[in-house]
């Protein structure tokens, strides 16, 4: 595994890093470990998952100050972006999956508790923590039937699954199917990014830059435009196929505000982007922010669409919005759509989403739509322009939906330390 690693490591950028991020993962840890100190170990396969952990480790650092907190990452996509995160003592990659590197890994850190965030199974660190009698817990996991550890040939996979002290899982069907395979310590939870996206909204920044783009037409922060005012269509993530349907619209649809944070920023895509977007003044948000106006002629106002061509933004941008979209979804699957939903506004997103419990819910309870084309999206659109009781009324069913399944965080915990005091 290593040498194949160590192989692809010299043709791609992104194996590169995490190739010598595991290499120097042991020395930055003889270097930062305290031999003194108490670890709860937390492991994230990327940003996603490290999402869904972050509010158990915030309060678990609140209520527990007697633990340190190891926080491992298996992609550079997370480990680049939450490198310096606060809420850590310790922040590395997690050395490949050998029993040489698990036993010096688990010896130098000796964890006391250990969260593997939804679907992390990895073999011989399992193994080795099940020996030592470590507590160690599945956190947001879900589980569908297709997996191969429930198909008849997958028996021995299912084994690395009991090395498990409990499983926190999203859904019913997860611990039902856990059942199967002898596997009963389970608790339905639900998903902690729920917790996560309520905290974004009470931590959300307010954006100077897209309040100018929307001068004249939303003069509160906090306020979901009324009828009257200009409507605000934001795109979160999206990608090429998603931009070719709702620019589409909004090329014919003058009426509305566009502000799209595309999931890919770099400059050929946003060129495509601006290609798309005919006859539409067309600004980008770090144009403004480092204060390079293209014209001192044109007021940030007068435009109709602004890119955001930088990360970090999303979450708060959202508050903006009368209508939301969340892209993915015509590709490999639909990014987050909590983080849109909890402002109270409908959000639309494509067909490829049935692997996704929050899109299901969402559809169910109307406050997402699936679209499956250009005709879709601009008959929906259009239904929701011409009856804005209705956009308000499923707007409301998103922001509920959200706020009704908080609290897994807190249940999570509760359950780990009434163990842990046993």
């Amino acid at each position: 595994m290593q040498v194949g690693i160590a192989i692809a490591s010299l043709f791609n950028k992104k194996v590169k890093k995490m190739w010598q991020g595991e290499r120097a993962a042991f020395a930055y840890l003889k270097e930062n470990v305290d031999p003194e100190a108490r670890y709860a170990w937390f492991h994230a396969a990327s940003l996603g998952e490290f999402e869904q952990g972050r509010p158990i480790m915030e309060q678990l650092r609140r209520e527990h100050p007697e633990y340190k907190i190891l926080l491992t990452f298996f992609s550079p996509s997370g480990y680049e972006v939450r490198k310096n995160y606060e809420g850590a003592d310790l922040i590395c990659y997690m050395p490949i999956d050998t029993i040489t590197n698990a036993r010096r890994f688990l010896r130098t850190i000796r964890p006391e508790l250990v969260f593997f965030i939804k679907y992390e199974f990895w073999y011989n660190y399992l193994h080795i923590l099940k020996h030592r009698h470590v507590p160690l817990y599945s956190v947001s996991s879900i589980f569908r039937p297709g997996q191969i550890f429930f198909r008849w040939y997958g028996h021995q996979y299912g084994h690395v699954l009991k090395c498990f002290t409990r499983f926190f899982v999203q859904n019913e069907t997860s611990r039902k199917l856990l059942s199967t395979i002898g596997i009963n310590e389970v608790d339905v939870t639900g998903d902690t990014r729920f917790d996560r996206v309520l905290q974004i909204k009470a931590q959300a920044k307010v954006l100077p830059i897209v309040e100018a783009f929307l001068a004249s037409h939303h003069p509160t922060t906090t306020q979901q435009p009324s009828p009257t005012t200009q409507p605000v269509f934001i795109a979160g993530s999206s990608w090429q196929p998603d931009e070719e349907i709702f620019i589409r619209y909004f090329n014919e649809h003058p009426e509305w505000k566009l502000i799209i944070a595309p999931h890919v920023i770099g400059e050929d895509h946003l060129q495509q982007i601006e290609a798309l977007l005919k006859g539409r003044r067309v600004v980008r948000y770090t144009t403004y922010a480092n204060d390079q106006q293209p014209s001192p002629n044109t007021s940030l106002s007068d435009a109709d669409v602004l890119i955001i061509d930088c990360f970090g933004l999303l979450s708060s941008i959202y508050r903006y919005a009368t209508v939301a979209y969340v892209g993915g979804g015509f590709g490999a699957g639909i990014h987050n759509l909590p983080e849109a939903a909890v402002w109270q506004v409908p959000v639309f997103f494509g067909p490829n989403n049935a692997r996704f419990q929050e899109a299901q819910e969402l559809k169910a309870n109307s406050g997402g739509l699936e679209i499956d084309g250009y005709d879709d999206f601009a008959q929906l659109m259009d239904h929701l322009e011409a009856h804005p009781d209705e956009l308000r009324q499923r707007g409301q069913a998103a922001g509920n939906y959200v706020k009704g399944r908080a609290g897994a965080t807190e249940r999570i915990l509760r359950t780990v330390f009434a163990e842990t005091a046993k």
